[in-house]
């Protein structure tokens, strides 16, 4: 019998214990337990949202592949077909800026790798503290700079992105990394195995200790000795992620490859099972055939590791050579480490000695579903009403310059400039030269266009109407450049969901993406939550991240935010009245988060984005 502290320490409820004893049909063993604490962790089984997030519309008339794979993917033209993803990468940039933001980078790029996609673009969404405060800056400079340092090493250019700073963001501050990758419909892979006899090949970085219990780390909430939580945060080779990704893209054109997944949160614990559980059969993996970094490592830290830069493929049994030789060309390790079994398992063997074994659909599937208490937040009441008693008698012009000089207004030129945005020489439209980036596809008449968005004082204020306000702003975001809207990646970051305020405030949030998805004709194919983003002391606002892609067709039609000549004429076209709420004129005059939003009007938000395109067209 494990020790109860044991099972504690690993994040299950006694119901979820319960439920494995009742899958096992036994106590589980120390490395059985930490399998199902990976797959069962908040972040890698999403058993407080699934439910809802099922809710949002997922299909349309460009999806190819909505949620469910390692990333959603569109198609454009003449064949070409476009992947994309968000993913959070918060509690690791927290802990250790640099890092943590870097790997989150890497992550994001190998899910659109295993898509059989080429990664052509990055995106950001950040937030942090005060900048006044000297912690804000530190995690602000260090996350920057994990970012620039990862993009600009693997050459994909990070072409779009936002940053805002708020008191919420203190103790979290939130990193989104989005990426988008190109190909053909035709070289589209998944994250399958299948065939029993056929082989488990591991590619990159050999297996090490950083990043042990990564995924179980960001389903908790930040407190106690930080140094502690070290040991969860990976570390990140850019230049071997540059060969992986090569060398990945090679040996997707060999005929013999069944499927390819990246060894994301949770390591071999998460994505063998994954990948068994899309063929419908089993997989049976030997720890002494996984290359180590350190001599003595346990089968458990083996199977949890996170370590970065790690690709494993499903192979046609008896064609090892002929990838093999494919990763030596590129100077990367392969190791046949396993196998496709028929018995529906997850088998571990060290040797000949079976170690764990876990029946794939109860491991992958059989998480209990969590629908937690919800409760409107008391504060919602509280802040609709204004109490503004030293109206101040500045000068509009004086007003003007402090509205614009506030971090949230200023130029990002400090940000944006530190990271590479022209290498591969397909940014149209760069940072700071319009509302979204605009990208060309070489031989081609048309290009897409991406943007990340979100404002989380708006949802914090009003969250089913803020989160309709963070997709309209998205679109409008690709109208203004001349594209038209095709789907959305979201990033969805909330406090403690066993917080029924926090519980209700995300239905809220999902009720708003819905509303505005369905009457916006934007689907959702991929995503991301990220819960427990609080410490005792301070809590997040719910920051929904909208990723947004689109496409500029023909590419000559696309539109910068810059005046053109001299006498032309400058209108506002729309609404000319509204709400002062959750503006940045309240928060700097008068330090106010409050008062009534500006409504969405859907039918009307329809209507001007088509006409606006129709007017760049």
């Amino acid at each position: 019998m494990i020790d109860k502290e044991i099972i504690k320490q690993h994040g299950f409820t006694e119901e979820e214990y319960h439920k494995i004893r009742e899958i096992l049909g036994r106590d589980p063993n120390l490395l059985e337990l930490g399998i199902f604490s990976t797959q069962w962790s908040e972040h890698c089984s999403y058993k407080s949202s699934k439910k809802y997030l099922k809710l949002l519309p997922t299909r349309g008339k460009y999806v190819l592949q909505g949620p469910g794979e390692n990333a959603g993917v569109v198609s454009l033209k003449n064949g070409w077909v476009l992947a994309f993803k968000v993913e959070s990468h918060n509690h690791p940039s927290a802990i250790e800026p640099f890092n943590g933001a870097a790997t989150g980078v890497g992550g994001i790029v190998r899910d659109i790798l295993s898509m059989g996609a080429r990664p052509v673009a990055l995106m950001n969404s950040l937030r942090f503290g005060d900048l006044q405060n000297e912690k804000s800056r530190h995690l602000f400079d260090g996350v920057v700079a994990g970012i620039s340092s990862y993009g600009n090493c693997i050459g994909v250019p990070t072409v779009a992105g936002e940053v805002y700073f708020e008191d919420a963001y203190r103790d979290n501050c939130l990193v989104n990394a989005a990426c988008v990758g190109l190909t053909k419909i035709k070289k589209l892979k998944q994250g399958i195995a299948k065939g029993p006899g056929n082989l488990l090949l591991l590619v990159g970085a050999k297996t090490g200790r950083d990043g042990i219990h990564g995924a179980t780390f960001a389903s908790d909430t930040l407190e106690g000795d930080k140094e502690e939580k070290r040991p969860s945060v990976q570390i990140g080779d850019p230049f071997l992620e540059k060969l992986l990704i090569e060398a990945t893209l090679e040996a997707g054109e060999l005929d013999e490859l069944i499927g390819v997944q990246d060894l994301g949160a949770g390591g071999l614990s998460t994505t063998p099972p994954e990948m068994a559980k899309r063929g419908g059969v089993g997989i049976e993996i030997d720890v002494e055939k996984v290359p180590v970094k350190v001599k003595g490592m346990t089968p458990y830290e083996i199977i949890l590791s996170e370590s970065q830069e790690r690709m494993l493929f499903c192979i046609k049994r008896g064609s090892e050579n002929k990838f093999r030789k494919i990763f030596e060309k590129w100077g990367l390790e392969s190791s046949v480490i396993g196998r496709v079994i028929e018995e529906k398992v997850f088998r571990v063997k060290k040797g000949e000695k079976i170690i764990a074994e876990i029946p794939i659909n109860d491991l992958v599937d059989g998480v209990p579903m969590r629908d937690l208490a919800d409760k409107k937040p008391e504060y919602l009441e509280k802040i609709k009403y204004l109490e503004i008693k030293n109206s101040t008698n500045l000068d509009i012009a004086v007003k003007l310059k402090r509205i614009l000089s506030s971090p949230n207004i200023a130029s990002k030129r400090w940000v944006y400039t530190q990271y590479d945005y022209t290498v591969r020489t397909d940014t149209v439209v760069r940072p700071g030269e319009g509302d979204a980036a605009v990208m060309r596809i070489k031989g081609e008449d048309f290009g897409y266009a991406i943007t990340i968005d979100g404002n989380g004082r708006y949802v914090y204020i009003n969250p089913r109407e803020g989160a309709k306000i963070a997709v309209s702003e998205a679109a409008r975001n690709l109208i203004s450049v001349g594209a038209e809207p095709l789907a959305i990646t979201d990033g969805l970051n909330l406090g403690n969901p066993e917080n029924p305020e926090v519980y209700w405030t995300f239905k809220e949030v999902i009720m708003g993406i819905k509303e505005a998805c369905e009457r916006l004709e934007i689907p959702v194919i991929s995503g991301n939550v990220s819960f427990y983003n609080e410490t005792p002391q301070k809590r997040i606002y719910p920051t929904p991240i909208i990723g947004m892609i689109g496409i500029v067709d023909p590419l000559e039609n696309y539109m910068t935010l810059k005046f053109k000549n001299p006498g032309d004429y400058i209108t506002l076209v729309g609404k000319q009245e509204g709400q002062i709420g959750g503006s940045e004129y309240l928060k700097v005059f008068y330090n106010i988060v409050g008062g009534e939003l500006d409504m969405v009007d859907l039918e009307f938000e329809k209507h001007l984005q088509n006409t606006i395109l129709i007017l760049i067209w």
